[in-house]
């Protein structure tokens, strides 16, 4: 059949024409993959409440590891008395704003006009301390504990399941109470404020564990199933390498986020210990045990209640915040 001559044989082969790959651009660019942390670290710069609260979380772990120097610098020492302060009258502070001067720049405390920068500061120190081994400890036991639990399963499943069953059941407040009440002041060979700091830390981490174990228990128990998990099983795989191998390193972003927020829940317990006087002894200072010490001044001194009560909300807020935008920002389905 003829064509004719009106129609033209056009090769298919032909290179396209000149405007074609003008619009396609000399050099195109391949697109880049992102890995998961990059996803991650977009979601969280967007999310500028988190980033606020993780810049004051980073501000107060600074002023923490200064407490000294930041002493030195803009206060006077802790167990330092200014009887000079305070009206010999009432037992509260001379000037206004419970005792902010230039000298003092948050007042002073009623009877004893000690500095409650430096207290503050100090304060700061022993609770961030406090909060981040516990939740260290809670976190090791809890990953240890919950894991063994999901992979293995059986008789180790149900005697780890029970245990986590009765610790979530018991009073840990009372029996926290009861338990720093009866140790020694004396501990591991520690002076009497460290020592109180080392029985904090093992008291609300070996409470807080069965928390995350939980979590990570149930996470495991869905994991194990997993096709990856019966491919190295199919290659020979033992259960200590698909244990530490394979599970963990995706059970890293729940682990990170439950970290993040039992911060907070550790130093609520924390000061409330030592507000109920079994905390840090005094004359260190806690943020807890100030709260308690300004219950008789709140009505005449109100700012001896208001500073170290308004560290406590600052810090669990900032913190909080800082959780929530991280399981945001770790969340694969998360939009």
């Amino acid at each position: 059949m003829s064509l004719g001559p009106e129609a033209p044989i056009v090769d298919e082969t032909t290179a396209p024409t000149a405007d074609a790959a003008e619009v396609r651009g000399p050099a195109e660019k391949a697109i880049a993959g992102r890995s998961l942390k990059q996803i991650a670290w977009r979601r969280l710069k967007k999310d500028k409440v988190a980033i606020g609260g993780a810049v004051v979380v980073l501000v107060l772990v600074v002023i923490a590891i200064l407490a000294p120097v930041l002493t030195k610098l803009w206060g006077h020492p802790i167990d330092e008395w200014h009887p000079d302060q305070v009206d010999p009258t009432f037992a509260t502070p001379i000037n206004p704003w419970g005792g902010i001067t230039k000298d003092f720049i948050l007042g002073v405390e009623p009877t004893t006009g000690r500095d409650i920068f430096s207290r503050i500061v100090y304060g700061a120190q022993t609770s961030l301390t406090v909060a981040f081994l516990s939740a260290f400890l809670s976190t090791i036991l809890g990953v240890l504990f919950g894991a063994a639990a999901g992979f293995l399963g059986g008789w180790v499943d149900s005697v780890i399941s029970r245990v986590m069953d009765f610790l979530l059941a018991f009073p840990q407040l009372l029996f926290s109470i009861a338990l720093v009440s009866v140790l020694p002041q004396e501990f591991l060979g520690l002076g009497g404020r460290w020592s109180r700091v080392s029985v904090l830390i093992l008291v609300i981490g070996f409470f807080g564990w069965p928390y995350i174990g939980r979590i990570v228990r149930g996470q495991t128990l869905s994991l194990r199933e997993r096709e990856f998990v019966e491919a190295a099983r199919s290659m020979g795989a033992r259960s200590p390498r698909i244990l530490f191998r394979e599970l963990l390193p995706n059970l890293s972003a729940p682990i990170l986020v439950y970290a993040t927020l039992i911060i907070p829940t550790n130093i609520l317990t924390e000061a409330a210990l030592s507000f109920l006087g079994v905390g840090i002894p005094p004359p260190w200072p806690s943020w807890g045990g100030m709260l308690s010490d300004a219950v008789a001044f709140y009505q005449i001194d109100p700012m001896f209640m208001i500073i170290p009560g308004g560290m406590i909300f600052i810090t669990v807020l900032a913190f909080n915040l800082f959780g929530d935008g991280l399981r945001d920002a770790l969340d694969p389905k998360a939009r």
